[in-house]
């Protein structure tokens, strides 16, 4: 029997992602669209950065202390930028951190045109980029719920997810096969500093967005401890930061992607970029038919399941031997979960911290998100020249299932989390 053309088209809205978000906010439209372009570039000198220095060095290690540098340059961004995001105008943070990034880029060309004396300056661009991100990525998420309102969260963080989906699909493969026609690493840089300008001229164009009147403005290491205060106290948001660590640092084998494409595959850096793509083939296929989202009330438990099936899939790509293409598709499967832990995750934390505090926590939630693979570049790495890079990977993905079982365990706050969903 055929279902009816109401029932069909109500089913079709049901999966399909809801673009409300981009309809009813003008400075939405501009930050998404904007954030698009600067995330593209983003990736294609991030491909580069990796390719570099292990083409530069040979050496694991040394690619896992892009991780390392990274990491430590973001938590001192997270101490120092988290005492002014919520006090200040995030409109005029969001365009003074553009400008930074654009200075972080042009070292990376000038250090593109250098042998291997200029590592050093490849290093300072990525702890200069790590510090800024640590300041940009929070004053930008907290914009949102004031741009959509939180009934729309949801769908707001899935239309973010599928725009840097799609980037991470595209920009790795851009850069890997612009590195290998070129032979050089200087025009995804530049490609990078422009790309940059997208969302300064995006931040001028916006409306003001000064603390709401209500709010309570607190600067300095004050507001660096109350933002610290709240997290402790609140299990729920630990809960969403200690799983994303776990998956992070243990099932994300990125830095070991440019040593697997030549031992392994036998390729060289297009595969690189086919590999740093594959996740993000799944996680926007994923998102874009996620239309669900918003209908989720146990969040909570989505996050648990989607981890474990991320460390699954990444302890099987682990195993593929010399198959290419299973190792592709079973990193775009773990993609797919990946992306539904990323949007409920997201939105329980948006959901649940006051407007106020939105900066200071959402700046600990960007060390996490973006701190956790930094480490897990460095882990990877460290394991691998000790063992072996499949150890490594597999090892990794099994660490995933397990920790999932862990948080699930010691935080019964997220197994037990009702959201209040969209109608």
């Amino acid at each position: 029997m055929s279902v009816p053309e109401p029932a069909r088209r109500s089913r079709l809205r049901r999966i399909a992602i809801d673009l409300t978000p981009l309809r009813v906010s003008r400075d939405f439209r501009l930050l998404y669209f904007a954030g698009f372009v600067s995330a593209l570039g983003v990736q294609v000198a991030r491909t580069a950065i990796y390719i570099q220095v292990f083409d530069l060095t040979r050496s694991t290690v040394a690619v896992g202390m892009i991780g390392l540098t990274g990491f430590v340059a973001l938590v001192l961004g997270t101490l120092i930028g988290s005492g002014f995001i919520d006090a200040h105008d995030r409109r005029t943070t969001l365009a003074w951190t553009q400008v930074a990034l654009m200075a972080a880029s042009a070292l990376l060309v000038i250090g593109a045109t250098m042998d291997r004396s200029g590592l050093w300056l490849v290093f300072m661009a990525n702890a200069i980029m790590a510090f800024t991100s640590a300041i940009d990525g929070p004053a930008r998420q907290a914009m949102i719920p004031r741009l959509v309102g939180t009934r729309l969260l949801p769908s707001a963080v899935t239309l973010n997810q599928v725009a840097w989906q799609t980037v991470s699909i595209v920009g790795p493969a851009v850069g890997g096969v612009v590195i290998a026609v070129t032979g050089g690493y200087a025009l995804p840089y530049w490609f990078n500093l422009v790309t940059y300008g997208a969302l300064l001229l995006a931040a001028l164009a916006m409306h003001p967005m000064p603390p709401e009147r209500a709010e309570r403005v607190v600067r300095g290491r004050r507001a660096v401890t109350e933002g610290l205060g709240f997290v402790r106290r609140n299990r729920l948001i630990q809960s969403t930061f200690v799983i994303d660590l776990i998956a992070m640092i243990f099932g994300l084998p990125v830095a070991l992607f440019p040593v697997i494409a030549i031992s392994q595959f036998h390729r060289g850096a297009a595969v690189v970029g086919l590999l740093f793509a594959a996740p993000s083939v799944g996680a926007l296929l994923q998102a874009v038919a996620s239309g669900w989202a918003k209908h989720v009330v146990r969040q909570g438990v989505a996050v648990l399941w989607s981890v474990a099936g991320w460390g699954a899939a990444i302890a099987a790509f682990g195993l593929v031997g010399t198959r290419l293409w299973l190792a592709l598709l079973l990193l775009a499967v773990a993609g797919a979960a990946d992306v539904i832990s990323a949007i409920f995750r997201s939105t329980i934390m948006q959901v649940t911290t006051p407007d106020h505090l939105r900066g200071r926590v959402g700046a600990l939630f960007t060390l996490v998100v973006t701190g956790g693979p930094r480490l897990g570049d460095f882990e990877a790495g460290v394991v691998a020249q000790a063992f072996s890079p499949t150890i490594s990977v597999v090892t990794g993905g099994l660490a995933c299932i397990v920790g999932a079982g862990v948080v699930a365990a010691v935080y019964p706050e997220l197994r037990r989390y009702r959201a209040e969903v969209a109608g």
